[in-house]
C-alpha cells in the first residue's frame, strides 16, 4: 500500500484541489461563449444581483479595484458591458449589460448552475449544509481583496 502523504490531508490542500478542479470544468464551458470565470461574475453581479457599480462589484466578486478596472475594460472591448457616468459625473459609474452580455449570461448560467449541481450532488443535503457553514466559517472575518479569484 503506498504511503498517504501529509500535504493531501490539509485542508488549504484539498480546498485548493478542489477548486482548481471546478475551476478548469467552468473555465472549459465558459471558453467556449468566450467568457472567463471573472466576467461570469460581473454578468451575474449585474443582470441577476443589481449590482451596478465597479466598487460594488468589486466587492460582490471580492477582488481588487484596480482587478475590476481591467475586467470591466475587457468586458467592454468584447461588446458585454457598457458603462457610464451618471450626470456627467465621472466618479460615478454605472455598469449594464449589453444585449450580447445579456445573452452571454443567460447562457453561462445554465452551464455555472449544471456545474455546481453535479459537485453538490455527490453530498447529501446535510453534509452539503454543514460543508458550506464550515468554509463560511473558515473565511469569517477574513477580508482580503484578491487580484484574481
Amino acid at each position: 500500500m503506498a504511503e498517504e502523504f501529509t500535504l493531501h490531508n490539509r485542508v488549504g490542500f484539498k480546498v485548493t484541489r478542489l477548486a482548481r478542479i471546478m475551476e478548469a470544468g467552468l473555465e472549459k464551458q465558459l471558453s467556449e461563449h468566450g467568457v472567463t470565470r471573472l466576467m461570469w461574475c460581473v454578468l451575474r453581479g449585474v443582470g441577476m444581483e443589481d449590482v451596478n457599480t465597479p466598487s460594488g462589484l468589486a466587492e460582490y466578486i471580492c477582488i481588487a479595484r484596480p482587478a475590476i478596472s481591467r475586467l470591466l475594460k475587457a468586458m467592454e472591448n468584447r461588446g458585454y458591458v457598457e458603462r457610464s457616468g451618471i450626470y456627467n459625473d465621472k466618479r460615478f459609474t454605472e455598469v449594464v449589460l449589453t444585449e450580447l452580455g445579456e445573452e452571454k449570461m443567460k447562457v453561462c448560467h445554465v452551464l455555472v448552475r449544471e456545474l455546481n449541481e453535479r459537485f453538490a450532488s455527490k453530498l447529501d443535503t446535510k453534509t452539503y449544509d454543514i460543508l458550506m457553514d464550515a468554509i463560511d466559517k473558515m473565511t469569517e472575518d477574513e477580508d482580503v481583496k484578491l487580484m484574481r479569484l
